[in-house]
């Protein structure tokens, strides 16, 4: 099975423009680009995977390429990471039976995460999977924050008994009574922005029209759902490490901490 990893990046993110480009200072006082950590953490993959940076800005392309990515520049018009991935996969003429995308604001992927995803593609059951990472305490507690705060944090999952997602949303789903949550068994799922998709599902995605609750929540995956296409959700370990994607500016000290 040939996989190839996309990291979509757009300059013009709403939230947080220019967010591909934002400088994270490390431990030894250096700083690298968001783009530049998300791109790393592809490389620690295992396995011979083609990584690809698709971007729609030559001032991501310049500097990935210094930092020593193949870019592939893909049109203004895509809408979300995945239509990028597609165009990208097009555009390179990539010869892949699996594409990871793993987008640009997430420096702090562990590689068992997109192996994970690699793994459950490779039994051959999923046209689309993507992780989901049971919360603990202190990352339950930044979306409850942030939900408080009005901004818009992390995405959660719920799915069946079969892994199959029955919905994602920005939203703190599901409720819980503050009164009767355990610390040590939190029943919500953070989801991880990573995606593999076989190579016809990323074909199709494209001709699939643009559901209400994509539009409304602003998740690319919900697309897939509401036209009846399921999604697996791969439950991962995070191994004693802290997962969180750079989402609004307030994220850099989150993500440093970490770092």
């Amino acid at each position: 099975m040939k996989t190839a990893i996309v990291i979509p990046a757009r300059y013009a993110s709403t939230r947080y423009p220019g967010k591909p480009l934002a400088e994270l200072t490390l431990p030894d006082g250096s700083r690298k680009s968001l783009i530049q950590l998300t791109w790393e953490a592809a490389q620690a993959v295992a396995g011979d995977h083609p990584v690809l940076v698709a971007s729609d800005d030559d001032r991501i392309r310049t500097a990935a390429e210094r930092f020593g990515a193949e870019v592939v520049m893909t049109p203004e018009t895509c809408r979300n990471g995945t239509e990028r991935c597609a165009a990208a996969v097009e555009a390179a003429g990539l010869d892949a039976d699996v594409i990871v995308n793993l987008q640009g604001d997430a420096p702090l992927t562990p590689p068992w995460f997109i192996e994970a995803l690699i793994d459950e593609m490779a039994r051959g059951r999923a046209r689309v999977a993507t992780p989901v990472l049971r919360c603990d305490a202190v990352t339950y507690g930044h979306f409850v924050e942030d939900r408080k705060a009005g901004r818009v944090g992390g995405t959660t999952a719920v799915f069946g008994t079969d892994r199959s997602a029955l919905y994602f949303s920005k939203e703190v789903i599901p409720w819980l009574d503050p009164a009767k949550i355990d610390p040590d068994n939190i029943p919500v799922f953070h989801h991880v922005g990573v995606y593999a998709y076989t190579r016809d599902a990323l074909s199709a995605y494209g001709t699939l029209p643009e559901g209400t609750l994509e539009r409304l929540e602003g998740l690319e995956q919900l697309r897939f759902l509401e036209n009846g296409w399921p999604v697996t959700c791969v439950e991962v370990d995070a191994r004693g490490r802290v997962f969180w994607e750079l989402n609004n500016p307030g994220d850099v000290a989150r993500i440093e901490s970490v770092l």
